[in-house]
């Protein structure tokens, strides 16, 4: 991973700075802050795949996301150049975007800490998640088949039906969120129930009474009817991931939403 960073800094002529190094996933990608031929300051992340799966909505997500939203009115970080490069029946896609140099709100998906954001970081928030719900795309972040399957294995009720559908970032949680706001990682937005990422984030937020106080306040979707498939939706897949071993942390207040959910079922 590292030789094929390297590789892909020179192809997009740019210089590689020392310290910083960011591994992902099972070390599936590799970011590291990078500086453009002019001084820029850029980021240069590395995700690698075998070479029959390099494609679809997750290996497309950020040059797809840069085709149809730009930057967002400044929240969304820039991609400035992809490089493509295969060895051994494994693909690389290098992506060289603007860097951001606030950090994220938490190190961790699921808020761990109280956090007191000024009113304009919420606007900007609900303003940049109207727009981005106004674009238009043919990506699909959730599937009606899965919510049909999952909701009532994990939440007990039957699909709500989805009023309405818009477009998602779709893994909007609090280590993909700085102040000033920006929203990073881009891999899977697409169509979702609408309300969907106000719902994530709330989730991501449960262990924080006043601060998931402060989002349901911001998001009025939140516990209306409009909203109770993106909520449902939301709580099966994390409550999926809980049975699998993950967010653990979250468990007896997704199992306290769930109630919630089915008490609103219509």
């Amino acid at each position: 991973m590292r030789a094929h960073h390297t590789r892909a800094a020179q192809a997009l002529d740019v210089q590689a700075e020392q310290g910083g190094e960011f591994w992902g996933w099972a070390g599936r990608t590799l970011g590291a802050p990078a500086r453009t031929a002019t001084g820029e300051p850029a980021w240069l992340r590395l995700v690698a795949a075998p070479q029959d799966k390099a494609l679809g909505k997750l290996w497309d997500g950020a040059l797809d996301a840069q085709h149809a939203l730009g930057d967002l009115d400044g929240h969304r970080p820039a991609l400035l150049g992809v490089h493509d490069a295969f060895d051994d029946g494994t693909a690389y896609r290098a992506e060289l975007s603007a860097r951001v140099d606030e950090p994220v709100l938490s190190d961790d998906p699921i808020l761990r800490k109280d956090l007191d954001l000024p009113d304009s970081w919420w606007d900007a928030l609900a303003g940049t998640l109207e727009k981005l719900s106004a674009t238009s795309t043919d990506r699909v972040a959730v599937r009606e088949q899965y919510m049909n399957r999952a909701i009532p294995e994990f939440v007990g009720i039957p699909a709500p039906t989805v009023a309405c559908w818009t477009t998602a970032h779709a893994d909007l949680h609090w280590a993909n969120l700085t102040s000033p706001l920006r929203l990073l990682d881009w891999e899977g937005w697409g169509q979702a129930p609408q309300g969907f990422d106000c719902a994530t984030l709330y989730a991501y937020t449960l262990l924080q009474p006043n601060v998931a106080a402060r989002v349901r306040a911001a998001f009025p979707i939140l516990g209306s009817p409009a909203g109770l498939a993106a909520e449902a939706t939301v709580c099966a897949q994390l409550l999926q991931t809980v049975s699998r071993g993950d967010n653990l942390a979250l468990e007896d207040r997704l199992s306290d939403w769930s109630e919630d959910l089915r008490r609103r079922q219509p």
